[in-house]
């Protein structure tokens, strides 16, 4: 089954970090990454920038374009893991993994699958 795990951190905290701080955090990330691909379980992933560089399409017809993330929280979305795990707690169990080395992010496990009437991700059960 595959999950997303979205992660989410305090507006600017990740913005704070100076460009050590920030690759020694990546640089720790990326070892459960590299564990996770040789489980053969991780999909793409991605790295969002700031809140502040957002706009939001809401409302009927063509849209209306706003500033800012679609929502007002003091938390943002920082990014984004596609994995792939036969359970929702191996899921939970891979971002517990995930915030050993970024234990301030907050991490959302929610089940997806791939938005093409009719079709599944590889291995999908739905």
């Amino acid at each position: 089954m595959y999950y997303a795990i979205l992660a989410y951190h305090t507006a600017g905290v990740v913005e704070s970090w100076s460009e050590e701080e920030d690759a020694a955090l990546m640089s720790d990330l990326l070892e459960v990454h590299h564990r996770f691909v040789e489980q053969k379980a991780f999909g793409p992933a991605a790295r969002l920038g700031p809140a502040e560089g957002a706009v939001t399409l809401r409302g009927p017809g063509a849209g209306i374009v706003i500033d800012g993330p679609f929502a007002e929280t003091k938390e943002e979305l920082l990014g984004l893991y596609v994995v792939d795990f036969p359970t929702i707690e191996a899921a939970i169990e891979a971002a517990r993994e995930l915030r050993r080395s970024n234990p301030t992010a907050v991490y959302e496990i929610r089940p997806i699958a791939l938005y093409i009437p009719g079709a599944t991700l590889p291995g999908s059960q739905s």
